[in-house]
C-alpha cells in the first residue's frame, strides 16, 4: 500500500483550523463552520449532502466499483463550547462565551483533510461517507441525524469516531474494545413541603432537610445498590433553594439536579431506579412531596469487537510511538454512541500531546496540537484503504 502523501493540504489545514478556533460556533449553530467545510469540499469536486440536522455535512466519495463495495461512515464533531478562553494566542477564540475546548476544530480539519486525500487518490473499492457532525457537546446532534435518516440516505456497514486525547504523545494512538465512554443521563428533583418561620421549623414541613439527607443518601446508589465490579458514578450539580436575602425564611421548595454516568444498560437502569427510589423514600419519611425526572440523554460509547480490529490495523500502520490497547475507559459521554449502536463501529483516542499547565478537555486554556493533523488524517485515509481495498 503507499503510504498517503498530503503534504500540500497541512498548511490550509492549519490555517482553517486556527480560523475556526478564533469563529467558535455552539451546536445547530455551526453556520460559518459548515459554510467554510462546504467550500472546500465542493471546489474538490466532492459530492456533499448539507442540511442533515441543520449545520450537518455528509461527504461522499467513492472508489473503485463505488457503490458495489461497502460503505463505511468516518465522523468528525464541529461544535464548540459555552465557555470563555483565557490563553493568549493568535488563533484565540473572538467571540466572547465560546471556545474550542475540546479539539473539535481539530476533528473537523483532520476528517476535511481525509477526504480531499480520498478524493484525489481513490486508492480504495467502495464509498465513504465523511459524517461532519453538528451539536456532540450535549445538544443531541448525532441523535438527530439519525432521526432524520441519516443511515437511510448513506448506509454504511461500518461507521468509526476519533477523538484528540491530552497526554499521548501526538503521534500515538489508543484503540481499545468494548466499552470507552459511559452514559451521559441528567436527573433533577424537586422536594415540595410546607414552608414557614425560620424560628417555627414545627409549624412547616421543612424540604432543606429532607435534600439534605437525600444528598448525604446519595453515593449510596453506586456503592450499595450496583454491583462494585461496574463502574457507576452519581452526582449531584445543582442546588436551589431560599433566597440568601431572607435568612429568617425556610422554603417551600428545594430543587436539585445532576448527572449520572454507566457503561451497561443495567446500571443505568439501576441508577435512575435508584434515585427515584431514594428520593421518594425520602420525602415520605418527611411528608414532604417530591417530583422526579431521569433524562437519558446518551448511551454508552461500546466499540465493535470487528470494528476494533479494522481500526487497530489501521493504527498500527500509521502511529510511530505506537498504540495503547489498554487505555482507561472514560466516564465523559459523546454522542457518537447514536452512530454506533444502530452501526457496528469504533471510537479510537488520537494524542494531542502534553496536557500543558494542566488543560485538558473543556478547560479554558485548552488548545487542538496542530502537530497531530498529519497524523490524523493519515489514520483516516488508511483505516478507509485497508477497510475498502482496490
Amino acid at each position: 500500500m503507499n503510504k498517503p502523501d498530503f503534504s500540500d493540504d497541512l498548511a490550509l489545514l492549519t490555517e482553517l483550523r486556527h480560523d475556526l478556533h478564533a469563529h467558535p460556533e455552539l451546536g445547530f449553530e455551526e453556520v460559518r463552520t459548515s459554510a467554510k467545510v462546504l467550500e472546500i469540499l465542493q471546489t474538490a469536486g466532492i459530492e456533499v449532502h448539507q442540511g442533515l440536522a441543520g449545520t450537518g455535512l455528509v461527504a461522499t466519495i467513492r472508489g473503485g466499483s463505488g457503490d458495489g463495495g461497502r460503505r463505511i461512515g468516518l465522523r468528525a464533531d464541529m461544535d464548540a463550547l459555552a465557555m470563555s478562553e483565557v490563553a493568549s494566542r493568535p488563533w484565540q477564540s473572538t467571540v466572547e462565551g465560546k471556545m474550542h475546548a475540546c479539539g473539535h476544530d481539530g476533528h473537523t480539519v483532520m476528517l476535511l483533510g481525509a477526504a480531499l486525500e480520498l478524493a484525489r487518490s481513490k486508492r480504495f473499492n467502495g464509498t465513504v461517507h465523511c459524517i461532519f457532525q453538528p451539536a456532540e457537546e450535549g445538544r443531541g446532534g448525532a441523535r438527530r441525524m439519525v432521526e432524520e435518516g441519516l443511515f437511510e440516505q448513506f448506509p454504511c456497514d461500518l461507521v468509526f469516531g476519533l477523538h484528540n486525547m491530552p497526554g499521548l504523545a501526538v503521534d500515538e494512538m489508543a484503540v481499545v474494545s468494548g466499552p470507552q465512554l459511559a452514559s451521559s443521563d441528567s436527573w433533577r428533583i424537586t422536594f415540595t413541603g410546607v414552608g414557614t418561620h425560620g424560628a417555627k421549623p414545627h409549624l412547616g414541613r421543612d424540604a432543606i432537610t429532607a435534600a439534605g439527607h437525600f444528598l448525604t443518601a446519595l453515593q449510596t446508589i453506586p456503592a450499595r445498590v450496583v454491583d462494585p465490579l461496574q463502574p457507576a458514578v452519581v452526582s449531584a450539580c445543582s442546588v436551589e433553594a431560599g433566597d440568601p436575602e431572607a435568612l429568617n425564611v425556610i422554603p417551600d421548595k428545594v430543587r436539585i439536579g445532576g448527572t449520572a454516568r454507566a457503561y451497561t444498560a443495567h446500571v443505568r437502569d439501576q441508577l435512575d431506579a435508584g434515585i427515584e427510589q431514594l428520593a421518594r423514600g425520602i420525602a415520605g419519611t418527611f411528608g414532604i412531596d417530591v417530583d422526579y425526572n431521569y433524562i437519558r440523554r446518551i448511551p454508552p460509547v461500546i466499540n465493535d469487537d470487528g470494528a476494533t480490529a479494522l481500526a487497530l490495523r489501521a493504527a498500527t500502520t500509521v502511529s510511530t510511538h505506537g498504540v495503547r490497547t489498554d487505555f482507561p475507559r472514560s466516564t465523559a459521554g459523546d454522542d457518537f454512541a447514536f452512530f454506533s449502536q444502530n452501526i457496528p463501529g469504533c471510537y479510537v483516542w488520537l494524542g494531542n500531546g502534553p496536557a500543558i499547565d494542566g488543560a485538558l478537555h473543556h478547560n479554558t486554556s485548552y488548545d487542538f496540537n496542530d502537530e497531530a493533523i498529519r497524523t490524523g488524517v493519515n489514520y483516516w485515509v488508511t483505516l478507509v484503504e485497508q477497510v475498502l481495498p482496490e
